[in-house]
Protein backbone atom coordinates (compact mmCIF):
# COMPACT_ATOMS: atom_id res chain seq x y z
CA UNK A 1 0.00 0.00 0.00
CA UNK A 2 3.01 2.32 0.30
CA UNK A 3 3.13 2.88 -3.46
CA UNK A 4 -0.52 4.01 -3.33
CA UNK A 5 0.32 6.37 -0.47
CA UNK A 6 3.17 7.87 -2.49
CA UNK A 7 0.94 8.31 -5.53
CA UNK A 8 -1.75 9.97 -3.38
CA UNK A 9 0.79 12.44 -2.00
CA UNK A 10 2.09 13.24 -5.48
CA UNK A 11 -1.44 13.76 -6.75
CA UNK A 12 -2.26 16.07 -3.85
CA UNK A 13 0.88 18.18 -4.33
CA UNK A 14 0.34 18.59 -8.07
CA UNK A 15 -3.28 19.67 -7.58
CA UNK A 16 -2.45 22.03 -4.72
CA UNK A 17 0.61 23.77 -6.12
CA UNK A 18 -0.32 23.70 -9.83
CA UNK A 19 -4.04 24.54 -10.19
CA UNK A 20 -3.41 25.59 -13.81
CA UNK A 21 -1.93 22.18 -14.66
CA UNK A 22 -3.95 21.78 -17.87
CA UNK A 23 -2.48 25.01 -19.27
CA UNK A 24 1.15 23.92 -18.95
CA UNK A 25 3.09 22.51 -21.88
CA UNK A 26 4.07 18.85 -21.95
CA UNK A 27 7.71 19.73 -21.38
CA UNK A 28 6.83 21.79 -18.29
CA UNK A 29 4.58 19.01 -16.95
CA UNK A 30 7.35 16.46 -17.41
CA UNK A 31 9.86 18.49 -15.45
CA UNK A 32 7.38 19.29 -12.65
CA UNK A 33 6.26 15.65 -12.37
CA UNK A 34 9.87 14.47 -12.15
CA UNK A 35 10.71 16.99 -9.42
CA UNK A 36 7.62 16.24 -7.33
CA UNK A 37 8.14 12.47 -7.67
CA UNK A 38 11.77 12.71 -6.52
CA UNK A 39 10.85 15.01 -3.63
CA UNK A 40 8.05 12.79 -2.31
CA UNK A 41 10.13 9.59 -2.54
CA UNK A 42 13.10 11.26 -0.84
CA UNK A 43 10.99 12.43 2.12
CA UNK A 44 8.85 9.29 2.39
CA UNK A 45 9.37 7.01 5.40
CA UNK A 46 8.09 3.52 4.63
CA UNK A 47 8.63 2.37 8.23
CA UNK A 48 5.75 4.53 9.47
CA UNK A 49 2.15 3.42 9.42
CA UNK A 50 0.10 4.76 6.52
CA UNK A 51 -2.06 7.63 7.77
CA UNK A 52 -3.68 8.55 4.45
CA UNK A 53 -7.43 7.74 4.42
CA UNK A 54 -8.44 4.77 2.27
CA UNK A 55 -10.64 6.90 -0.07
CA UNK A 56 -7.58 9.02 -0.90
CA UNK A 57 -5.49 5.91 -1.56
CA UNK A 58 -7.97 4.50 -4.09
CA UNK A 59 -8.81 7.81 -5.77
CA UNK A 60 -12.22 8.46 -4.20
CA UNK A 61 -11.38 11.49 -2.07
CA UNK A 62 -13.94 13.63 -3.93
CA UNK A 63 -16.62 10.92 -4.15
CA UNK A 64 -17.68 10.46 -0.55
CA UNK A 65 -21.30 10.71 0.75
CA UNK A 66 -22.02 14.13 2.26
CA UNK A 67 -24.88 15.63 4.24
CA UNK A 68 -26.37 17.30 1.16
CA UNK A 69 -27.13 13.99 -0.58
CA UNK A 70 -30.84 13.15 -0.53
CA UNK A 71 -32.45 9.73 -0.36
CA UNK A 72 -35.16 8.70 -2.81
CA UNK A 73 -37.80 9.30 -0.11
CA UNK A 74 -36.38 12.74 0.67
CA UNK A 75 -36.39 13.55 -3.03
CA UNK A 76 -40.09 12.64 -3.18
CA UNK A 77 -40.78 14.99 -0.24
CA UNK A 78 -38.62 17.70 -1.85
CA UNK A 79 -40.58 17.48 -5.11
CA UNK A 80 -43.96 17.39 -3.35
CA UNK A 81 -43.03 20.45 -1.29
CA UNK A 82 -42.00 22.48 -4.32
CA UNK A 83 -44.95 21.38 -6.42
CA UNK A 84 -47.26 22.71 -3.71
CA UNK A 85 -45.58 26.12 -3.86
CA UNK A 86 -47.81 28.84 -5.42
CA UNK A 87 -45.08 29.88 -7.87
CA UNK A 88 -44.78 26.30 -9.14
CA UNK A 89 -48.54 26.09 -9.59
CA UNK A 90 -48.52 29.45 -11.38
CA UNK A 91 -45.86 28.19 -13.77
CA UNK A 92 -48.21 25.38 -14.75
CA UNK A 93 -47.67 21.81 -15.83
CA UNK A 94 -45.15 21.15 -18.58
CA UNK A 95 -46.87 20.55 -21.92
CA UNK A 96 -45.22 18.73 -24.84
CA UNK A 97 -43.81 20.91 -27.60
CA UNK A 98 -45.45 20.29 -31.00
CA UNK A 99 -42.04 20.32 -32.70
CA UNK A 100 -41.00 17.13 -30.85
CA UNK A 101 -42.20 14.29 -33.08
CA UNK A 102 -40.00 11.46 -31.78
CA UNK A 103 -42.04 9.30 -29.37
CA UNK A 104 -39.06 8.57 -27.14
CA UNK A 105 -38.09 12.24 -26.86
CA UNK A 106 -41.72 13.15 -26.20
CA UNK A 107 -41.86 10.74 -23.26
CA UNK A 108 -38.51 11.86 -21.81
CA UNK A 109 -39.48 15.51 -22.27
CA UNK A 110 -42.65 14.92 -20.26
CA UNK A 111 -40.71 13.18 -17.46
CA UNK A 112 -38.08 15.85 -16.80
CA UNK A 113 -39.33 18.75 -14.68
CA UNK A 114 -37.11 21.72 -15.51
CA UNK A 115 -38.00 23.50 -12.27
CA UNK A 116 -36.81 20.58 -10.12
CA UNK A 117 -33.64 20.17 -12.21
CA UNK A 118 -32.82 23.86 -11.77
CA UNK A 119 -33.30 23.51 -8.01
CA UNK A 120 -30.96 20.51 -7.87
CA UNK A 121 -28.20 21.75 -10.19
CA UNK A 122 -28.25 25.50 -9.50
CA UNK A 123 -24.82 26.73 -8.33
CA UNK A 124 -24.23 29.10 -5.43
CA UNK A 125 -25.26 32.66 -6.28
CA UNK A 126 -27.53 31.45 -9.09
CA UNK A 127 -29.71 34.26 -10.50
CA UNK A 128 -32.16 33.10 -13.18
CA UNK A 129 -33.12 36.65 -14.14
CA UNK A 130 -29.76 37.34 -15.81
CA UNK A 131 -29.57 34.06 -17.75
CA UNK A 132 -31.01 32.77 -20.97
CA UNK A 133 -29.53 29.28 -20.49
CA UNK A 134 -30.52 27.37 -17.35
CA UNK A 135 -29.07 24.19 -15.82
CA UNK A 136 -32.04 22.27 -17.22
CA UNK A 137 -31.09 23.35 -20.77
CA UNK A 138 -27.53 22.10 -20.31
CA UNK A 139 -28.74 18.82 -18.81
CA UNK A 140 -31.19 18.29 -21.66
CA UNK A 141 -28.37 18.91 -24.14
CA UNK A 142 -26.20 16.29 -22.41
CA UNK A 143 -29.06 13.76 -22.36
CA UNK A 144 -29.93 14.46 -26.01
CA UNK A 145 -26.33 13.86 -27.05
CA UNK A 146 -26.15 10.60 -25.05
CA UNK A 147 -29.44 9.35 -26.52
CA UNK A 148 -29.14 10.41 -30.17
CA UNK A 149 -25.51 11.28 -30.94
CA UNK A 150 -23.18 9.40 -28.55
CA UNK A 151 -20.43 8.84 -31.11
CA UNK A 152 -19.75 12.48 -32.10
CA UNK A 153 -17.67 15.11 -30.32
CA UNK A 154 -19.09 17.99 -28.32
CA UNK A 155 -17.65 20.46 -30.85
CA UNK A 156 -19.49 18.76 -33.67
CA UNK A 157 -22.69 18.43 -31.63
CA UNK A 158 -22.68 22.17 -30.84
CA UNK A 159 -21.67 23.18 -34.38
CA UNK A 160 -18.29 24.55 -33.27
CA UNK A 161 -16.23 22.08 -35.32
CA UNK A 162 -16.06 23.43 -38.87
CA UNK A 163 -13.79 20.70 -40.27
CA UNK A 164 -16.42 18.10 -41.11
CA UNK A 165 -18.16 17.88 -44.48
CA UNK A 166 -21.28 20.00 -45.21
CA UNK A 167 -20.73 22.13 -42.09
CA UNK A 168 -23.36 24.79 -41.46
CA UNK A 169 -22.75 27.82 -39.29
CA UNK A 170 -25.79 27.09 -37.15
CA UNK A 171 -24.99 23.39 -36.62
CA UNK A 172 -26.98 20.43 -38.02
CA UNK A 173 -27.70 18.87 -34.61
CA UNK A 174 -29.02 21.76 -32.53
CA UNK A 175 -29.07 24.42 -35.25
CA UNK A 176 -32.06 26.36 -36.58
CA UNK A 177 -33.00 23.64 -39.08
CA UNK A 178 -33.40 20.97 -36.37
CA UNK A 179 -36.45 22.25 -34.51
CA UNK A 180 -37.11 19.00 -32.66
CA UNK A 181 -33.73 18.99 -30.90
CA UNK A 182 -33.92 22.71 -30.13
CA UNK A 183 -37.40 22.29 -28.65
CA UNK A 184 -36.22 19.37 -26.51
CA UNK A 185 -33.27 21.37 -25.15
CA UNK A 186 -35.37 24.50 -24.68
CA UNK A 187 -33.70 26.75 -27.25
CA UNK A 188 -35.69 29.35 -29.14
CA UNK A 189 -36.99 28.32 -32.56
CA UNK A 190 -36.93 31.86 -33.99
CA UNK A 191 -33.64 33.22 -32.60
CA UNK A 192 -30.16 31.99 -33.46
CA UNK A 193 -29.11 31.24 -29.90
CA UNK A 194 -26.80 28.24 -29.54
CA UNK A 195 -24.99 26.24 -26.89
CA UNK A 196 -21.27 25.95 -27.53
CA UNK A 197 -18.95 23.23 -26.28
CA UNK A 198 -17.24 25.64 -23.85
CA UNK A 199 -20.53 26.27 -22.05
CA UNK A 200 -21.17 22.53 -21.79
CA UNK A 201 -17.65 21.99 -20.46
CA UNK A 202 -18.12 24.72 -17.86
CA UNK A 203 -21.44 23.18 -16.86
CA UNK A 204 -19.85 19.76 -16.24
CA UNK A 205 -16.94 21.28 -14.33
CA UNK A 206 -19.21 23.40 -12.12
CA UNK A 207 -21.25 20.45 -10.82
CA UNK A 208 -20.31 19.16 -7.39
CA UNK A 209 -20.40 15.48 -6.42
CA UNK A 210 -23.47 16.15 -4.26
CA UNK A 211 -25.34 17.77 -7.16
CA UNK A 212 -24.52 14.90 -9.51
CA UNK A 213 -25.66 12.27 -7.00
CA UNK A 214 -28.87 14.22 -6.31
CA UNK A 215 -29.50 14.30 -10.05
CA UNK A 216 -29.03 10.53 -10.06
CA UNK A 217 -31.47 10.26 -7.14
CA UNK A 218 -34.01 12.37 -9.06
CA UNK A 219 -33.85 9.93 -11.98
CA UNK A 220 -34.23 7.01 -9.54
CA UNK A 221 -37.28 8.77 -8.08
CA UNK A 222 -38.80 8.90 -11.58
CA UNK A 223 -37.93 5.22 -11.97
CA UNK A 224 -39.66 4.41 -8.68
CA UNK A 225 -42.73 6.45 -9.60
CA UNK A 226 -43.08 4.29 -12.73
CA UNK A 227 -42.90 1.10 -10.64
CA UNK A 228 -39.54 -0.02 -12.05
CA UNK A 229 -37.50 0.20 -8.82
CA UNK A 230 -38.70 -3.03 -7.25
CA UNK A 231 -37.57 -3.56 -3.63
CA UNK A 232 -37.24 -7.30 -4.35
CA UNK A 233 -34.56 -6.78 -6.99
CA UNK A 234 -31.23 -8.55 -6.63
CA UNK A 235 -28.37 -6.06 -6.68
CA UNK A 236 -25.19 -6.49 -8.66
CA UNK A 237 -21.69 -4.98 -8.46
CA UNK A 238 -19.06 -4.98 -11.19
CA UNK A 239 -16.65 -2.67 -13.00
CA UNK A 240 -15.55 -1.81 -16.51
CA UNK A 241 -12.57 0.07 -17.87
CA UNK A 242 -12.81 3.54 -19.42
CA UNK A 243 -9.68 4.16 -21.45
CA UNK A 244 -8.41 7.72 -21.87
CA UNK A 245 -6.75 8.36 -25.22
CA UNK A 246 -3.59 10.38 -25.76
CA UNK A 247 -2.26 10.07 -22.23
CA UNK A 248 1.45 10.81 -21.97
CA UNK A 249 3.64 9.21 -19.31
CA UNK A 250 5.45 12.07 -17.56
CA UNK A 251 7.39 10.24 -14.84
CA UNK A 252 7.86 6.69 -13.56
CA UNK A 253 9.48 5.06 -10.53
CA UNK A 254 9.56 1.42 -9.43
CA UNK A 255 9.32 0.34 -5.79
CA UNK A 256 9.73 -3.42 -5.49
CA UNK A 257 7.22 -4.94 -7.90
CA UNK A 258 5.03 -1.83 -8.04
CA UNK A 259 5.31 1.01 -10.53
CA UNK A 260 4.40 4.60 -9.71
CA UNK A 261 3.33 6.38 -12.89
CA UNK A 262 2.35 10.01 -13.42
CA UNK A 263 0.35 10.80 -16.55
CA UNK A 264 -0.81 14.00 -18.17
CA UNK A 265 -4.17 13.32 -16.49
CA UNK A 266 -3.05 13.33 -12.85
CA UNK A 267 -5.86 11.09 -11.56
CA UNK A 268 -5.71 8.28 -14.13
CA UNK A 269 -3.39 5.28 -13.96
CA UNK A 270 -2.43 2.09 -15.78
CA UNK A 271 -4.34 -1.09 -14.97
CA UNK A 272 -5.21 -4.46 -16.43
CA UNK A 273 -8.38 -5.65 -18.12
CA UNK A 274 -9.73 -8.88 -19.52
CA UNK A 275 -8.01 -10.34 -22.55
CA UNK A 276 -9.54 -8.98 -25.74
CA UNK A 277 -8.59 -9.94 -29.25
CA UNK A 278 -8.13 -6.42 -30.60
CA UNK A 279 -6.97 -4.59 -27.45
CA UNK A 280 -4.00 -4.60 -25.12
CA UNK A 281 -4.33 -6.24 -21.71
CA UNK A 282 -3.24 -2.91 -20.21
CA UNK A 283 -5.43 0.18 -20.13
CA UNK A 284 -4.56 3.75 -19.16
CA UNK A 285 -7.53 5.53 -17.68
CA UNK A 286 -10.22 4.75 -15.14
CA UNK A 287 -12.57 2.01 -14.00
CA UNK A 288 -16.27 2.63 -13.53
CA UNK A 289 -17.56 0.68 -10.52
CA UNK A 290 -21.33 0.34 -10.78
CA UNK A 291 -24.17 -0.90 -8.61
CA UNK A 292 -27.11 -2.25 -10.62
CA UNK A 293 -30.48 -3.86 -9.96
CA UNK A 294 -31.55 -7.14 -11.58
CA UNK A 295 -35.18 -8.17 -11.80
CA UNK A 296 -35.21 -11.90 -10.86
CA UNK A 297 -38.45 -12.49 -12.79
CA UNK A 298 -37.23 -11.49 -16.26
CA UNK A 299 -33.48 -10.99 -15.77
CA UNK A 300 -33.55 -7.34 -16.86
CA UNK A 301 -30.85 -5.15 -15.29
CA UNK A 302 -30.63 -1.38 -14.87
CA UNK A 303 -27.77 0.78 -13.53
CA UNK A 304 -28.36 2.61 -10.25
CA UNK A 305 -25.21 4.40 -9.07
CA UNK A 306 -21.51 4.34 -9.88
CA UNK A 307 -18.08 5.53 -8.76
CA UNK A 308 -15.07 6.36 -10.90
CA UNK A 309 -11.53 5.49 -9.81
CA UNK A 310 -8.09 5.00 -11.42
CA UNK A 311 -7.72 1.76 -13.35
CA UNK A 312 -4.93 0.28 -11.22
CA UNK A 313 -6.98 -0.50 -8.08
CA UNK A 314 -8.49 -3.91 -7.36
CA UNK A 315 -12.28 -4.22 -7.55
CA UNK A 316 -12.56 -5.47 -3.96
CA UNK A 317 -11.66 -1.98 -2.68
CA UNK A 318 -14.93 -0.54 -3.98
CA UNK A 319 -17.58 -2.87 -2.58
CA UNK A 320 -17.83 -0.95 0.69
CA UNK A 321 -17.87 2.56 -0.91
CA UNK A 322 -20.62 1.49 -3.32
CA UNK A 323 -22.72 0.02 -0.52
CA UNK A 324 -22.22 3.14 1.61
CA UNK A 325 -23.26 5.39 -1.27
CA UNK A 326 -26.25 3.14 -2.03
CA UNK A 327 -27.42 3.34 1.57
CA UNK A 328 -26.82 7.11 1.58
CA UNK A 329 -29.38 7.54 -1.22
CA UNK A 330 -31.86 5.21 0.46
CA UNK A 331 -31.45 1.96 -1.50
CA UNK A 332 -32.57 -1.16 0.37
CA UNK A 333 -29.46 -3.31 -0.07
CA UNK A 334 -29.65 -6.84 1.33
CA UNK A 335 -28.17 -9.15 -1.28
CA UNK A 336 -25.44 -8.38 -3.84
CA UNK A 337 -24.22 -10.83 -6.45
CA UNK A 338 -20.76 -10.26 -7.88
CA UNK A 339 -17.77 -12.01 -9.42
CA UNK A 340 -14.81 -13.55 -7.60
CA UNK A 341 -13.07 -10.19 -7.10
CA UNK A 342 -15.66 -9.09 -4.53
CA UNK A 343 -15.41 -11.96 -2.00
CA UNK A 344 -16.32 -11.14 1.60
CA UNK A 345 -13.95 -13.85 2.77
CA UNK A 346 -13.84 -12.89 6.46
CA UNK A 347 -17.42 -11.64 6.89
CA UNK A 348 -16.25 -8.11 7.76
CA UNK A 349 -18.39 -6.51 5.05
CA UNK A 350 -21.49 -8.31 6.34
CA UNK A 351 -20.76 -7.22 9.91
CA UNK A 352 -20.14 -3.63 8.86
CA UNK A 353 -23.02 -3.10 6.42
CA UNK A 354 -25.46 -5.98 6.92
CA UNK A 355 -25.28 -6.81 3.20
CA UNK A 356 -24.67 -10.34 1.92
CA UNK A 357 -22.27 -10.65 -1.02
CA UNK A 358 -22.62 -13.81 -3.12
CA UNK A 359 -19.75 -14.66 -5.46
CA UNK A 360 -18.63 -17.85 -7.24
CA UNK A 361 -16.32 -20.00 -5.07
CA UNK A 362 -12.66 -19.22 -5.51
CA UNK A 363 -11.01 -22.17 -7.24
CA UNK A 364 -7.77 -21.63 -5.32
CA UNK A 365 -9.46 -22.19 -1.95
CA UNK A 366 -9.51 -25.82 -0.85
CA UNK A 367 -12.46 -27.35 0.92
CA UNK A 368 -12.14 -27.89 4.69
CA UNK A 369 -11.68 -31.44 5.84
CA UNK A 370 -14.64 -33.82 6.00
CA UNK A 371 -16.74 -31.89 3.47
CA UNK A 372 -18.24 -33.70 0.48
CA UNK A 373 -16.94 -31.98 -2.72
CA UNK A 374 -20.20 -32.63 -4.61
CA UNK A 375 -22.96 -32.04 -2.08
CA UNK A 376 -20.93 -29.87 0.37
CA UNK A 377 -22.36 -31.88 3.26
CA UNK A 378 -20.32 -31.55 6.45
CA UNK A 379 -19.38 -34.40 8.79
CA UNK A 380 -17.81 -34.12 12.22
CA UNK A 381 -14.58 -36.09 11.67
CA UNK A 382 -13.03 -38.92 9.67
CA UNK A 383 -15.06 -41.58 11.48
CA UNK A 384 -18.45 -39.86 11.15
CA UNK A 385 -20.80 -40.91 8.33
CA UNK A 386 -23.89 -38.86 9.20
CA UNK A 387 -24.14 -35.41 7.61
CA UNK A 388 -24.48 -32.53 10.05
CA UNK A 389 -27.26 -29.91 10.04
CA UNK A 390 -26.48 -26.26 9.42
CA UNK A 391 -27.34 -24.13 12.46
CA UNK A 392 -26.33 -20.64 11.35
CA UNK A 393 -23.44 -18.22 11.36
CA UNK A 394 -21.96 -15.48 13.53
CA UNK A 395 -18.82 -13.36 13.47
CA UNK A 396 -16.70 -16.49 14.04
CA UNK A 397 -18.02 -18.48 11.07
CA UNK A 398 -20.56 -21.22 10.34
CA UNK A 399 -21.85 -23.64 12.96
CA UNK A 400 -23.06 -27.20 12.31
CA UNK A 401 -24.65 -29.69 14.71
CA UNK A 402 -24.98 -33.47 14.71
CA UNK A 403 -28.06 -34.72 12.88
CA UNK A 404 -28.00 -38.25 14.31
CA UNK A 405 -31.15 -39.52 15.97
CA UNK A 406 -30.97 -40.99 19.50
CA UNK A 407 -29.33 -44.40 19.32
CA UNK A 408 -28.38 -43.98 15.64
CA UNK A 409 -24.69 -43.26 16.26
CA UNK A 410 -22.56 -45.36 18.61
CA UNK A 411 -19.98 -42.56 18.93
CA UNK A 412 -22.46 -40.06 20.33
CA UNK A 413 -21.10 -40.16 23.93
CA UNK A 414 -17.56 -39.26 22.80
CA UNK A 415 -18.47 -36.98 19.84
CA UNK A 416 -18.56 -33.16 20.31
CA UNK A 417 -21.74 -33.18 18.15
CA UNK A 418 -20.93 -29.73 16.75
CA UNK A 419 -18.43 -28.20 14.39
CA UNK A 420 -17.44 -24.67 13.37
CA UNK A 421 -16.05 -23.67 9.95
CA UNK A 422 -14.53 -20.23 9.44
CA UNK A 423 -15.51 -17.94 6.58
CA UNK A 424 -13.49 -18.21 3.37
CA UNK A 425 -13.76 -17.14 -0.26
CA UNK A 426 -14.62 -20.65 -1.40
CA UNK A 427 -17.77 -22.60 -0.63
CA UNK A 428 -18.13 -21.28 2.92
CA UNK A 429 -18.74 -17.60 2.36
CA UNK A 430 -21.11 -15.76 4.77
CA UNK A 431 -23.88 -17.48 2.81
CA UNK A 432 -22.67 -21.07 2.15
CA UNK A 433 -22.58 -22.14 -1.48
CA UNK A 434 -24.86 -25.10 -0.71
CA UNK A 435 -27.69 -22.77 0.40
CA UNK A 436 -30.79 -22.99 -1.75
CA UNK A 437 -30.84 -20.27 -4.41
CA UNK A 438 -27.15 -19.33 -4.31
CA UNK A 439 -26.36 -20.95 -7.66
CA UNK A 440 -29.34 -19.15 -9.25
CA UNK A 441 -28.11 -15.82 -7.87
CA UNK A 442 -24.64 -16.48 -9.29
CA UNK A 443 -26.13 -17.31 -12.70
CA UNK A 444 -28.24 -14.16 -12.50
CA UNK A 445 -25.04 -12.12 -12.12
CA UNK A 446 -24.29 -12.49 -15.82
CA UNK A 447 -27.39 -10.43 -16.66
CA UNK A 448 -25.92 -7.46 -14.79
CA UNK A 449 -23.15 -7.03 -17.35
CA UNK A 450 -25.80 -5.73 -19.74
CA UNK A 451 -25.59 -2.29 -18.13
CA UNK A 452 -22.01 -1.77 -19.29
CA UNK A 453 -22.97 -2.59 -22.86
CA UNK A 454 -25.71 0.04 -22.65
CA UNK A 455 -23.58 2.70 -20.96
CA UNK A 456 -20.49 2.25 -23.12
CA UNK A 457 -21.83 1.26 -26.53
CA UNK A 458 -25.34 2.72 -26.71
CA UNK A 459 -24.90 5.89 -24.63
CA UNK A 460 -21.33 6.50 -25.79
CA UNK A 461 -19.43 6.29 -22.50
CA UNK A 462 -16.78 4.22 -24.30
CA UNK A 463 -15.82 7.31 -26.28
CA UNK A 464 -13.73 9.53 -23.98
CA UNK A 465 -15.00 12.94 -25.10
CA UNK A 466 -13.95 14.77 -21.93
CA UNK A 467 -10.82 14.94 -19.79
CA UNK A 468 -10.25 14.59 -16.08
CA UNK A 469 -11.81 12.34 -13.44
CA UNK A 470 -14.46 14.90 -12.46
CA UNK A 471 -15.66 15.46 -16.04
CA UNK A 472 -15.64 11.76 -16.93
CA UNK A 473 -17.65 11.01 -13.79
CA UNK A 474 -20.13 13.74 -14.79
CA UNK A 475 -20.42 12.17 -18.23
CA UNK A 476 -21.07 8.77 -16.61
CA UNK A 477 -23.89 10.33 -14.54
CA UNK A 478 -25.47 11.76 -17.71
CA UNK A 479 -25.08 8.40 -19.49
CA UNK A 480 -26.65 6.64 -16.50
CA UNK A 481 -29.58 9.09 -16.57
CA UNK A 482 -30.02 8.59 -20.32
CA UNK A 483 -30.03 4.80 -19.87
CA UNK A 484 -32.73 4.91 -17.19
CA UNK A 485 -34.84 7.37 -19.20
CA UNK A 486 -34.64 5.13 -22.27
CA UNK A 487 -35.62 2.12 -20.17
CA UNK A 488 -38.61 4.04 -18.78
CA UNK A 489 -39.66 5.11 -22.28
CA UNK A 490 -39.56 1.47 -23.43
CA UNK A 491 -39.68 2.35 -27.13
CA UNK A 492 -36.56 0.37 -28.10
CA UNK A 493 -37.66 -3.04 -26.81
CA UNK A 494 -38.43 -5.20 -29.84
CA UNK A 495 -39.40 -8.42 -28.09
CA UNK A 496 -40.82 -9.27 -24.66
CA UNK A 497 -38.56 -10.64 -21.96
CA UNK A 498 -39.00 -14.30 -21.10
CA UNK A 499 -40.14 -14.84 -17.55
CA UNK A 500 -37.64 -16.85 -15.52
CA UNK A 501 -39.04 -17.02 -12.04
CA UNK A 502 -36.23 -17.37 -9.52
CA UNK A 503 -36.48 -17.90 -5.79
CA UNK A 504 -34.77 -15.25 -3.70
CA UNK A 505 -32.65 -16.20 -0.75
CA UNK A 506 -34.47 -16.23 2.54
CA UNK A 507 -31.10 -15.93 4.27
CA UNK A 508 -30.74 -12.37 2.98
Amino acid sequence: MHHKDIKARIRKQLKTHFPNWHRLTRKEKKEIARQVLEQVIENYDSSKKIATPVPDLIGLSDQQPTEGIMTVEQMAEFIAEHQSDPLFRLYGKHSPHPAIKDIELQYIDSLIDDRIVNKILAPDGYKPAIRYLFPCNMLRAEILKAIKYPEISYRKFCGDDKTYENHKETGPYIGMENKQNRAFIGLSLNRREMINHVQMSQFRSSLSFTQMINLNVYILYLLQSKGMLDPFNVHFVDSTELAVDRQYLLAKFKIGNQNIRIYDDIDCDCGKRRNKRDKSVYVVGYRLHALAAINPENGQSIPLISLLAPANHHDSNFTLPLIQLGKAIGLDLKLITADEAYHDKDGSLLAQTGVHVIAPPNRKVTLPGNVDPETYQVTCDDFCEIAMDYVGSDSQGHEFKCAALPGQCSRMPVCPQCRRIEFDSGCFQPIPHATKGVSQAIDLRKNGERIFNLLKKREGLDYARVRGQHNIFAQSIFANAATLLIEMAGTRSTRPHLDRQLELLSAA
